[in-house]
């Protein structure tokens, strides 16, 4: 049978431990490429913002040939603020890998997809990476392992996993941790072994329910999915099930199958494929292509609510239209409309006041990243600070949680624990492992906003923090993040270093001299908790007078840079981030000095 030369898998993981890297070898391995073909590394990450910050954000479709077999790779997020890739996505899958750091072990978002397979009911196979860690404990790494599948409640059949150890950055693995492998033949061999072939019938009526949107500049929305049954030709009638109950008549216009990372196109596709699938614009993640003559769709894909909320706001600050391309609340409109048909796990709706938007997601990065994505192509707009989504049950205000796990040398364990403590965190275990300590919290989703920051300066750039969602708990009142004020200009102008010499000793500054500001612009932090209003374009009066010494010399200290994320991070309920192509700014919303 066709199925039988399938295997259809999904790479799942914690952040960083090594999902993209496993995915170039595998497909340079499998001969996809010739010897002398320059490969981008980490292939899969193809967008800028990935390949900066070194994270899977979207996934990714790819395939290659073993041993005359077809292998469909869905390469997966690896944060949990992306889980709404995980979830719809493992749907095309018949198994999966897991792969887990030889020395970190299981971390919180390798428990977040690994739940997500299971309940799927996907065996596993387990890939201990990283092995040539000079740390590396990989025997305490299964044990771990299969420790977090008993808790997870898997079955019998899935608790009995096959193991592989491999280097993905060195391209080899081996059944035995204490020796190297030359190559990944054992992944591959594993692969073929214990992942099964798709289930279903080429004769039975059409079933592809997609999983993921593409967009092609010549043939629009392409709905990407496996066909769990049935045939596809192009130029063949088909209805399209929406996840609202409607069916809606279509026409295939072109099908394109999985080639290394590109999308090829073919003349027909059977049940177990992994396919894009054009002919109707309107096509949404969940909607199911299906027989005219006997429609049989597919229940709605599972997501798990968002969290975290932001407002995004056309720009009304007095810079607002120098340096956006789209600077409408039309043109926001539209664009925020358009990521909600391919990101399930993200909510729009339009402020009561109609001037904005109140967007949703999974967490702060998950917004965030939408809001940088915006402005690289060209939007101009305004951000609000997040916002928690709380709700009510039995007259009882309810607010989510956030399960965290810090790996932290030891020495700064009493700052990290004194910290998370003021941000009403409450401590569910402790264990030490030489001179690093690993600590367990669960806290506020409210009281991570701006933390990530503060521990990184707090550990000197050797903690790890992680964390997911641990459900919804009782409400702790008010929480303040900022215990500073800030530095705000009273005045339209351009900054001059005397000014910002002078301003020095009342607390840290955002910008250098030269750079033009506007009235109520935050242009630093206060020392103290209020709010000061600052001219920074004060210079010195000059007089005729001079005398050797006299004049004091103007040196200025480095101002601070804050990224994107640390300034949604770091703003209050009354002040705003202005996102420009060109610039990030922090604002007062409605200042009145």
């Amino acid at each position: 049978m066709h199925t039988d030369t399938i295997r259809n898998i999904a790479i799942i993981a914690h952040v960083d431990h090594g999902k993209t890297t496993l995915v170039d070898k595998l497909l340079r391995q499998s001969g996809s490429f010739r010897d002398n073909e320059v490969i981008t590394e980490r292939l899969m990450d193809s967008s800028d913002l990935e390949r900066e910050r070194g994270i899977t954000i979207r996934s990714k479709n790819g395939s290659f040939r073993y041993q005359d077999h077809t292998i469909n790779i869905i390469d997966t997020p690896g944060h949990a603020d992306f889980g709404g890739e995980v979830e719809r996505v493992l749907q095309m899958a018949d198994g999966a890998l897991l792969l887990v750091d030889a020395q970190e072990g299981p971390m919180p978002q390798t428990y977040f997809v690994l739940k997500k397979a299971l309940a799927l009911h996907l065996p596993v196979v387990l890939v201990v990476n990283k092995i040539d860690k000079p740390a590396a404990r990989a025997h305490w790494v299964v044990d771990q392992v299969f420790d977090l599948f008993v808790t997870l409640g898997a079955s019998n059949r899935i608790l009995d996993f096959h193991v592989v150890y491999a280097s993905a950055r060195d391209g080899h693995a081996s059944l035995d941790p204490d020796h190297f492998g030359t190559d990944m033949r054992p992944l591959f061999d594993a692969i073929l072994k214990y992942i099964p072939p798709p289930k279903g019938s080429p004769d039975a009526p059409l079933q592809l329910q997609v999983a993921s949107i593409d967009h092609s500049s010549f043939l629009g929305r392409l709905g990407i999915g496996k066909i769990t049954a049935g045939r596809l030709i192009p130029n063949m009638p088909v209805v399209l099930a929406t996840t609202g109950g409607k069916h809606e008549a279509a026409r295939i216009t072109k099908i394109y199958r999985y080639e290394r990372d590109r999308k090829i196109e073919t003349a027909a596709a059977e049940a177990g494929d992994v396919v894009a699938v054009a002919g109707l614009e309107s096509v949404m993640v969940g909607d199911t292509y299906t027989d005219p003559e006997n429609p049989c769709p597919l229940p709605p894909l599972p997501v798990d609510p968002p969290t975290v909320s932001m407002n995004f706001l056309p720009n009304n600050s007095p810079f607002a239209g120098q340096e956006g391309v789209f600077s409408t609340s039309i043109h926001l409109a539209e664009r925020l409309q358009r990521e909600v048909l391919c990101d399930v796990a993200l909510h729009v709706e339009e402020l009561p006041e109609g001037n904005g938007f109140k967007v949703s997601g999974r967490g702060e990065l998950h917004i965030s990243i939408k809001v940088e994505t915006m402005r690289r192509e060209g939007f101009e707009f305004q951000v609000s600070s997040p916002h928690v989504i709380t709700k009510e049950e039995n007259g009882a205000l309810l607010e989510p949680y956030e399960e965290v796990t810090i790996d932290v040398p030891e020495i700064y364990m009493g700052t990290v624990i004194e910290k998370l403590g003021g941000r009403k965190g409450q401590m569910l275990t402790m264990d030490r492992n030489a001179d690093m300590v690993r600590l367990t919290y669960k806290i506020p989703t409210r009281g991570l906003f701006g933390f990530k920051g503060e521990f990184m300066s707090d550990t000197k750039g050797m903690g790890v923090l992680n964390y997911i969602f641990f459900g919804y708990g009782p409400h702790v009142g008010e929480m303040r993040n900022r215990r500073n004020g800030v530095l705000i200009s009273m005045q339209n102008c351009t900054t001059v270093a005397f000014a910002l010499f002078n301003l020095q000793d009342r607390g840290r500054l955002f910008m250098g001299p030269g750079e033009r500001i506007y009235r109520g612009q935050i242009i630093g932090e206060h020392c103290r908790d209020n709010d000061l209003v600052v001219n920074p374009a004060k210079g010195k009066k000059l007089t005729n007078i001079r005398a050797a010494g006299s004049d004091e010399n103007v040196i200025l200290t480095p101002p601070t840079q804050m990224s994107l994320d640390a300034c949604i991070a770091y703003i209050n309920d009354d002040e705003l981030v202005e996102v420009t192509p060109k610039s990030v700014r922090l604002r007062k919303r409605d200042f009145k000095p």
